[in-house]
Order: C-alpha cells, then sequence, then structure tokens
C-alpha cells in the first residue's frame, strides 16, 4: 500500500511511497514538458515490479508537476529533485537503495550518478538517447540494467548498443519485442525484466 508523502528538498515534492524490507528504490518520470509525471504507466509499472520484490518504492513527481512546487529545471534541477528523494528513502528504508529512471527519468538519474548520487545500482528505461544526447552514457557508474524496445524511436537499439560498446565494464541490456518508447500493451513484460533483473546486490 503506497502512502502519500511530501519531501522536503530545494522545492517541496509530492511523492507516493511503499514500505519494504528489501533495501529500497526511487523512481523517477518522464519529461515534465511532455506530460511526463508519476502516474506514468511505466512508472507504475516499475513500481509494481520492485514492490514484487519486497523493496521499498518511492515514486515522486519533479519540480513543477503536480503538487511539487517551483517550475522545469531543465534536468539540472531535477537531479537536485532527485537527490532529495533518495535522502528521503533513506530514511525510510532498511538496506540498499537503488534508483531506476524511465525516459528523461533515465535522463536524470545517469547525470546524477555522474555527479556522486550514492546509490547501489540502477536501471534506465528508454534512456533518450535521440531526443537528449547522451555521450556521457558510457561513463555512468553502478549501471545494473537498461531496457528498452524493439521499436522504440527515441531510444533506437543502434544508437544505444554505440554507446554501451564504449562502457568500460559490461551492462546488462533487456530489449523487449513489440515495445515502443510507451510500453503500451507491453506493460507486463517490462514488469517480468524489472522483477528479475540483477540490481548488483
Amino acid at each position: 500500500m503506497e502512502e502519500k508523502i511530501i519531501i522536503a528538498g530545494p522545492e517541496t515534492l509530492e511523492g507516493r511511497f511503499c514500505h519494504g524490507t528489501q533495501g529500497g528504490v526511487v523512481i523517477t518520470h518522464p519529461h515534465p514538458l511532455y506530460g511526463g509525471d508519476m502516474d506514468n504507466n511505466v512508472v507504475w509499472t516499475a513500481a509494481r515490479a520492485f514492490q514484487s520484490r519486497k523493496m521499498a518504492t518511492l515514486r515522486f513527481n519533479f519540480r513543477g508537476v503536480g503538487d511539487s512546487s517551483g517550475t522545469y529545471g531543465e534536468g539540472r534541477g531535477e537531479i537536485e529533485d532527485l537527490a532529495a528523494a533518495l535522502e528521503f528513502l533513506k530514511t525510510r528504508t532498511p538496506g540498499l537503495c537503488y534508483a531506476a529512471g524511465y525516459s528523461f527519468g533515465a535522463y536524470v538519474t545517469a547525470q546524477a550518478l555522474l555527479n556522486g548520487l550514492e546509490v547501489k545500482g540502477a536501471v534506465l528505461i528508454s534512456p533518450p538517447v535521440a531526443l537528449m544526447p547522451m555521450p556521457f552514457l558510457p561513463r555512468t557508474p553502478r549501471l545494473a540494467l537498461i531496457v528498452a524496445g524493439d521499436r522504440d524511436e527515441i531510444c533506437p537499439l543502434t544508437a544505444l548498443r554505440q554507446l554501451l560498446a564504449q562502457v568500460p565494464a559490461p551492462v546488462e541490456l533487456a530489449v523487449i519485442p513489440g515495445a515502443d518508447h510507451f510500453f503500451l500493451g507491453r506493460e507486463e513484460e517490462l514488469f517480468r525484466v524489472l522483477k528479475d533483473c540483477p540490481l548488483n546486490e
């Protein structure tokens, strides 16, 4: 059962938290300027999958979205939001903490990891490499898994694999057949991938 929570940080963020006993994960949502929020189908599917692993989950709205204060932070402010959410999660969760991001949220999560976000591992779902340049992706630490659909024009597999070929240590890539960037109709396949994926444990 998720509870409504408020996260204090540079901005006041609304979120939904679910208790767990096997560590926790903070989940970030798609682009705020294109309707992205914590109730997105992929974010919700990720929360369900990690909850099935008995992990605590925290999904939240970036600044300027829903009841979160402030305005769109051009990616930089959202890194601060993720850091604040992670600190909240760590106060409520025994065990190791992880991060998972979808689309714009994957971009923010990768940037935050490069900036020193302290998590055990991270999952990126459809990082938007065709929409937002991500040449830094090969240098991103602690990536446990990247998930993408084979029909995703915003995260095309060819471009993604070219970036992953530059990663010093191999990163697992899970490809979901028939899925585009939005995973409509492919939520259960995504659920199964996230339920069973390794997390650098």
